[in-house]
């Protein structure tokens, strides 16, 4: 298929993908937020506006890197499948915690996910260290999310 071989599909396929991971998070999130509202938060609580903000450079940054990497024909298989895996625990991470509201699954798979975004962002570095240098913010994120998780299934 000569289609799945143009740079433009390739680019706008996974921009499509940033998006939906993005998305799905979101709706996972926002359909357990009732129940997210009542539970004892840890006096270190980032505030909820934050939160989104965050996130939101993180898969800015990512679809960058996408943008630049498959433009320049130099993403790796190997980068590939560590973005899959990251999206897919992300996805992943929401639906149970949010919306299953299993807090000690969600911290599994958070802890999984902090190992795999330190994994990813490892190999990037050396791949690219500029893009390396940029996708800092994801792992430390997922660590501060990881701590804060764990602090919600002791308190709740």
């Amino acid at each position: 298929m000569e289609l799945f071989n143009k740079k433009w599909f390739k680019i706008v396929l996974a921009e499509a993908c940033v998006v939906i991971v993005a998305v799905l998070g979101s709706i996972f999130v926002n359909l357990g937020m009732d129940w997210f509202n009542l539970l004892v938060k840890p006096s270190q609580w980032i505030p909820n506006i934050v939160i989104p903000i965050v996130w939101t450079i993180i898969y800015g940054i990512v679809a960058i890197i996408l943008f630049l990497w498959i433009k320049a024909d130099k993403i790796s298989k190997t980068n590939v499948v560590l973005l899959i895996i990251n999206g897919v625990l992300n996805i992943v991470w929401c639906l149970f915690f949010f919306t299953f509201n299993l807090t000690f699954v969600g911290n599994i798979i958070i802890i999984l996910n902090l190992f795999a975004g330190i994994l990813l962002v490892l190999n990037i570095y050396k791949t690219k260290k500029i893009y390396g240098y940029l996708l800092i913010i994801y792992p430390v994120w997922l660590a501060i999310a990881t701590s804060l998780n764990l602090a919600l299934w002791i308190l709740n």
